[in-house]
Formats: C-alpha cells, structure tokens, sequence
C-alpha cells in the first residue's frame, strides 16, 4: 500500500474550518454475497455507516435475512435500499441503462412497483424510500414514477442529466472508487487526489463515495479501510447514512435518531413472503 496515497486527503480535511458529511453507497446487493459480507466486516471493524442498493430480482431470501439482522442489530450503521429491479440493459444503442428513454413510463413502473414490493416483503420497515438506478442513469419517466411510488430521494452520479424531480430528493455520489482505481497506473494516487479534490469547501455536500463490492479485492479492503479509520478519527468528517440527509431536510431535530422497527410486524410480512 502507498504509504502516501492519503496525504492529500488529510490535508484537505486539515484545511476544511467545518465539518463536511460523508456517505458510503455500495451498489449491487445481491451479486456475490462472499464479497459483500467482506465488506460489511470492513465497515463494522471501523464503526462506519453504509448505505446498500439491492437487486429485488436477484436478492436471495438467505441474504436479505442476514441484512435484516444486521439491521436490526444497529439501524445506524446499516442503510437498505431498492437497486432498480433486475439491473438488466434495455438500451441497444449508447450507455447502459435499465430505466433509460427506450422504455415507457407503463413499463418502468411496473418494475418499479415490483422491486419495492419485493423488498417491502423482505426488509419491511427497514427498507429505505431511497432508489438508486443501475449504471446511475434513468430517465424523466423513472423519477415521475418515484414520486407515485412515495420514494423521498433518487441517488446518481453528480453532474447526472438534470430531472424534475419535484419533492424527490436528489442525494448524488461524487466518488466512484472502482473507476477511479481502474482508469489509472498509479490508482491509489489517483483515488487519494480525486477524494481529495471533492473534499474542498466549494464542492457541495455530503460527499458521496460510490463502491462495487462485487468487483473489490483484498486490495481494495485494505486501502478503504485505511481511508475509513482516517474519516472515523479526524474531527472535520461525519459519517452518515443517506436516510439522515432526507431528515435534514424535513427539519429534524436530530438526524441521528433512531428507526425503531416493529419487529413482529416485519417477521409477519417475511413469513408471508416464505410461503
């Protein structure tokens, strides 16, 4: 490990007079639970929040069991929310999409509905009202279709094509760890300077960081979990969950209060689901 890749990160925080918020995104719940469940030791070891996008189609009732746990263990280190539906392309030409232009308005809100039902069924009230687009693309019709669904906020790369999104919040990533490491010679020096960069005060906040589990190494543990016991020691980074920027918003007079899940509630419904 470069001994210096956090140099700059540090002195960025250093040069910060306030505080900034930070979030961690893992997308793709659902594919390649061993490495998922690595990842969530990493987090746990350093007593930091994450947020997880899960895959209804592919979410098998083995691990939404065990992220349930986990959730009801400590709600606030744990964030559980829908991943679009299947994460399959629909587009034949351009970038990638599952909810892209080339699909009607019918038919992405059908997938819609029948992910947060599924997930609904499985998590309960543990469930976020937070949806987080595969490939981070979607078109006008999904964020229509989210706010009849009752989503409270949309998650996609910052700098993503501008949507009205009426009263959906809209809670971006900044980071995109996987693609920063593969894009450079030297990728732990381009992934310290490009967390560093974003970390300047006239960058907005909170400061998302966007992973694929399913795609990290050994490698790549061991240098996040470097970065996380530098955010969890340094005084100028909070670590957070997505649903406490959707309190902020609603004039919450404490964003870290808990979400009491009504237990027996959520064992019914995941019953119901078995049979």
């Amino acid at each position: 490990m470069p001994a210096d890749w956090l140099r700059p990160v540090r002195m960025a925080l250093d040069a910060r007079e306030q505080a900034i918020d930070i979030f961690f995104r893992d997308d793709d719940a659902g594919w390649d639970d061993d490495r998922l469940y690595a990842l969530l030791e990493c987090f746990r070891d350093c007593n930091i929040p994450i947020d997880l996008a899960v895959i209804p189609e592919v979410l098998s009732q083995s691990l939404a069991g065990s992220l349930l746990g986990r959730w009801r263990r400590n709600p606030f280190m744990l964030g559980l929310h829908q991943h679009g539906y299947s994460h399959n392309n629909y587009e034949n030409q351009g970038r990638k999409c599952e909810f892209g232009v080339s699909r009607s308005e019918e038919r992405q809100f059908k997938d819609l509905l029948a992910g947060k039902q599924q997930l609904e069924c499985l998590f309960g009230s543990a469930l976020d009202r937070i949806f987080t687009p595969p490939w981070n693309r979607c078109s006008q019709a999904t964020a229509d279709s989210l706010l009849k669904l009752g989503f409270q906020a949309l998650s996609r790369n910052r700098g993503a094509a501008p949507l009205h999104t009426g009263t959906l919040r809209e809670i971006p990533v900044a980071i995109d760890w996987c693609g920063v490491r593969i894009k450079s010679a030297q990728p732990w020096i381009a992934l310290g300077q490009a967390i560093a960069d974003v970390l300047h005060p006239e960058h907005p906040e909170p400061l998302g960081i966007m992973l694929h589990h399913a795609v990290m190494d050994v490698d790549d543990l061991e240098h996040l979990q470097a970065l996380l016991e530098l955010f969890r020691e340094h005084p100028h980074t909070h670590c957070r969950l997505m649903r406490e920027f959707l309190e902020v918003r609603q004039g919450s007079d404490a964003p870290g209060r808990s979400f009491p899940l009504d237990s027996q509630a959520v064992l019914t419904v995941r019953r119901s689901c078995l049979i």
